[in-house]
């Protein structure tokens, strides 16, 4: 397969009203898959349907989109030049407390779960949570439900026992779709060393990040993803590094969420003025910057997407 660009994560507006149209811009030669957000904690199960039954018939409307179901689609889909579109879910509050919701939303195409947003709910603790008790019985529960239907269980936004607890406890490959690492940047969002360890140990991918406040100072830049990519590598190893955009296409409403919402963040959302976000104009270099540094090509290919694709592959089937 050709190098393709896979994004583990993206946010279009979380509105029955939105236009997929922008997910073009990550158009290149060798494709891309984009995992689009579908909600977060705010959401019921219902509104997640409900937006995803809208991004899929979008999708299917759109000429240079497609839906992929299984890892031979996206091969087929970015061979041809074309974006693969699955789907991503930022909580477990949308499963309103019900597992088998979560065997439905697999049929429509959502890979990727994270437990918590922030904060602690039933499945267990979160990034911004002083007190972290790690994941609970239900969180354990919603794993291997995943493992079950083929939904990959991602650590990004959950506290640090609670993403350790989950690499114990999945038979599957566990991710950190949307994550930089804190030794580089000491944000309480980002990730420990022992952290991405215990991610690699399953076989998953750390995904660096585009946004500026998890990058340094808000500085969403090539330079700075690259610190955190080349000490993932010299880590974990290149074959346990991924990147994944969080480009927020609602960044205007993101950042009136923050205002709207204070409970959900904290101020190390906010200390830097409005967050900044990598374009994917810019992200689109990345490989050229990485050649440019000296990376070897294979290298390149599997932090831009080969790593995880084989996560894909080993999960999505499910058990």
């Amino acid at each position: 397969m050709a190098t393709v660009l896979w994004d583990q994560h993206t946010c279009l507006p979380l509105l029955l009203t939105a236009d997929i149209e922008p997910l073009t811009r990550y158009r290149r030669e060798s494709g891309a898959l984009l995992s689009v957000n579908v909600g977060y904690s705010p959401q019921s199960f219902a509104d997640t349907m409900a937006l995803l039954k809208h991004f899929r018939a979008a999708v299917r409307d759109h000429p240079e989109l497609q839906l992929a179901t299984g890892t031979d689609d996206v091969a087929a889909i970015t061979g041809s030049g074309q974006i693969a579109v699955v789907f991503d879910l930022e909580d477990s509050a949308p499963l309103d407390d019900d597992l088998s919701n979560l065997a439905t939303l697999a049929e429509l195409g959502l890979r990727t779960l994270l437990p918590t947003y922030n904060h602690a709910n039933r499945a267990g603790s979160g990034c911004l949570d002083a007190d972290d008790t790690g994941l609970t019985r239900w969180g354990a529960d919603i794993v291997a439900e995943m493992n079950r239907v083929g939904i990959v269980a991602d650590g990004s936004h959950c506290s640090s026992r609670t993403g350790l607890d989950m690499c114990e406890v999945s038979t599957r490959p566990v991710v950190y779709s949307h994550s930089c690492l804190r030794a580089v940047w000491d944000h309480p969002r980002n990730i420990t060393d022992e952290q991405a360890r215990a991610c690699a140990v399953t076989g998953g991918v750390v995904g660096i990040t585009g946004v500026g406040i998890f990058l340094g100072p808000n500085t969403p830049t090539l330079e700075a993803m690259t610190r955190h990519l080349e000490y993932a590598v010299d880590l974990i190893g290149v074959d346990h590094v991924g990147v994944s955009s969080d480009f927020s296409f609602d960044h205007d409403d993101f950042v009136d969420e923050i205002r709207r919402n204070p409970a959900l963040f904290d101020d190390s959302y906010t200390r830097w003025g409005p967050i900044q976000w990598m374009p994917p104009e810019t992200l689109l270099t990345l490989g050229q910057h990485l050649s440019d540094r000296g990376w070897p090509d294979a290298d390149i290919a599997a932090v831009l997407g080969g790593n995880f694709y084989r996560v894909a592959e080993q999960t999505w089937t499910g058990e």
